[in-house]
């Protein structure tokens, strides 16, 4: 028997985007601020999580057809990357540049090639999250 929940299903849309436009502030201020690739990994995660909470597990599957495992691998690789990209053009291991951009809904952002190293962090977080909760809530 299926349980009518239209409320929790319809709060949870506005919460999800809500903790989705959180996590990639929280993503795009960490290399000056509190915050980076590993919070706001964490933080995306979660809607992830309260979607597998609200609905079952088929049918987020079919709304986000990734395999997070791979995302997860595509995260390291892009993390790992970004160092040897740098020893590539003749830098030390992990060195960076920054400038500054005006972003539409953030308004002035400094952006650094640091945040190619977070982005692998935070795919890398939310791969590992992701893949840790399904496989429990597979079992239960």
């Amino acid at each position: 028997m299926k349980i009518n929940d239209v409320i929790l299903q319809t709060v949870a849309k506005i919460v999800v985007f809500i903790i989705l436009t959180f996590g990639v502030e929280l993503f795009l201020s960490g290399h000056n601020n509190p915050g980076g690739g590993f919070i706001g990994g964490l933080v995306l995660s979660s809607a992830f999580v309260l979607l597998y909470l609200v609905h079952d597990i088929e049918t987020v599957h079919k709304g986000i057809p990734f395999d997070f495992k791979k995302i997860a691998a595509l995260g390291a690789f892009l993390a790992v990357g970004t160092g040897i990209g740098s020893v590539l053009f003749g830098s030390e291991f992990l060195t960076h540049t920054f400038g500054h951009f005006n972003l539409p809904v953030f308004g002035d952002t400094e952006l650094s090639t640091v945040i190619v190293f977070e982005a692998g962090v935070a795919l890398t977080v939310v791969g590992v999250v992701v893949t840790i909760i399904s496989t429990i809530s597979e079992d239960v």
